[in-house]
């Protein structure tokens, strides 16, 4: 854990059904202090909804050679490489290399994000896909955050509904295809 970070929890009842994925998670997330909330929030969130057996946070923002989740199989070996934010292409392409599955969550504008990558050399660009929310959706969900978080994520035909302590939240999710 990150000096000086604060600790959030997130008590989650997970109902993926486009996955099939149904599941109560317990989280401990450290907060960085350089950590935006709606970072945090997009982070829990990625980690959700990519949620499979072997799935961590890395060790946070501090790691410059780890994306935000990871998901390792038994042996240790890297299976999915989940970035959060705004990665720069080079980030995405080493990611690409070393996993056999990468995915991109952002709380940002994604027309600028593609932009900034057009051009640049991505490892399997056109296997890549960034996914995105609803304008507005983040920053709701970040502001509704504790230190204690009680929330219920579902997932249907690519919609997910968020009740976080007591407040209901919806979004479309967002893919835009690297290629």
């Amino acid at each position: 854990m990150a000096a000086g970070a604060t600790v959030h929890t997130f008590d989650f009842t997970l109902a993926d059904v486009d996955r099939g994925v149904y599941e109560d998670l317990s989280l401990r997330v450290a907060r960085h202090p350089s950590e935006t909330a709606d970072f945090m929030i997009t982070r829990v969130l990625a980690f959700c909804l990519e949620r499979e057996e072997g799935i961590a946070f890395s060790e946070g923002i501090s790691t410059t050679d780890e994306p935000a989740v990871v998901v390792r199989d038994l042996t240790g070996r890297l299976v999915a490489w989940i970035e959060v934010g705004a990665p720069d292409a080079e980030r995405l392409h080493r990611g690409s290399r070393a996993a056999d599955r990468t995915a991109i969550y952002t709380h940002r504008d994604p027309a600028k994000l593609l932009a900034s990558w057009e051009g640049k050399r991505i490892h399997q660009r056109e296997e890549l896909v960034l996914h995105s929310f609803d304008d507005g959706f983040i920053g709701a969900a970040a502001a509704l955050v504790e230190r204690r978080n009680v929330a219920t994520v579902s997932v249907t035909e690519r919609h997910l509904y968020l009740e976080l302590n007591g407040t209901s939240l919806d979004s479309a999710i967002h893919d835009h295809p690297l290629t």
